[in-house]
């Protein structure tokens, strides 16, 4: 929350309306939600809103409407349902998994799809149909702030009634055992520089950061003799003249350990054609950088060379 409410903070002062964030660019989009990571997220909020406000011309007002929209499931629907519209759906996020199982006994594996229905079922039994937003958002603090991953139980006011506290399971509960394998990834970006301009390129690539901007990519795991080889044949350049070669950054994704390095490579006069016909790269301006959407490490790159 506390990372989260500064990003909607702005993103409410840019689009105050559903209307405003249709009618915005998708770059515009990206580049206010710089930084939240998800990016898929922001693209589907983007086109939810166009859908609602030139297809549908109304909010949608119930569950299973809520559902057909791009990017929301089960909990997202649910949330805006009981919240905007005191619709008596449980909203079961990662929080409310832990809480419930833990106090229900529930021991079914929540990574199974068919789990979420079995909470449900249970939660919408005990869900006041008067204040069902209220219900939901307590559920959602309390796993938050006191039934957490290793739980405060000496301060639970439902400790007495607790089946894991009770049966000392706090640490088995919930049960999921499917766990994400995180793959190695290996990025050289190559940051081609003439003067105060730099060549970046749109990740269009249904990959990671799809829609912003970046350097040239090798995603290889090469040695620095190799990576500059292979930019020499690529482009035809004749002359590199490297500037920096900065260490090996560790960026964390949720499923991803990518290794990244950049090589900052001056271009000459006579060679900005040869990278201008042999690539896909555009040449901007310091100030067009520094508006254009980019990943988090793109950005903390560029503070680090004092663009910024």
């Amino acid at each position: 929350m506390e990372q989260g409410l500064p990003y909607w903070e702005r993103f409410i002062e840019v689009f105050p309306s559903i209307k405003d964030l249709a009618d915005a660019s998708e770059e515009q989009v990206l580049r206010i939600w710089q930084g939240l990571g998800y990016y898929s997220r922001a693209r589907n909020l983007h086109a939810t809103a166009k859908h609602i406000t030139y297809e549908l011309k109304k909010f949608p007002n119930t569950y299973n409407e809520l559902l057909k929209l791009k990017g929301v499931g089960p909990y997202t629907a649910a949330a805006i349902a009981s919240i905007c519209f005191d619709l008596p759906h449980p909203a079961v996020d990662g929080n409310v998994f832990r809480f419930a199982s833990r106090y229900f006994g529930i021991k079914e594996d929540i990574s199974k799809s068919g789990t979420r229905k079995i909470f449900e079922d249970i939660l919408s039994k005990e869900m006041p149909q008067t204040t069902p937003s209220v219900f939901n958002q307590a559920m959602m603090e309390f796993g938050a702030m006191v039934c957490t991953p290793k739980p405060q139980c000496a301060v639970c006011l439902f400790q007495k009634n607790c089946f894991a506290y009770i049966n000392n399971l706090q640490k088995i509960l919930p049960v999921k055992s499917n766990k994400i394998k995180t793959k190695d990834r290996f990025f050289n970006y190559i940051v081609f520089k003439h003067e105060d301009h730099y060549f970046l390129k749109k990740r269009n690539t249904d990959d990671i950061w799809k829609g912003l901007f970046d350097f040239y990519l090798i995603e290889e795991e090469k040695d620095e003799e190799n990576i500059l080889t292979e930019i020499q044949k690529k482009f035809n350049l004749s002359n590199i003249i490297i500037e920096d070669i900065s260490e090996i950054f560790k960026h964390l994704l949720s499923h991803q350990k990518i290794y990244v390095q950049f090589y900052r490579i001056h271009v000459s006069n006579q060679e900005i054609e040869k990278l201008n016909k042999n690539s896909n790269l555009v040449l901007y301006s310091i100030k067009e950088v520094l508006s254009l959407p980019k990943a988090k490490l793109i950005v903390n790159y560029l503070k680090q060379i004092g663009v910024n």
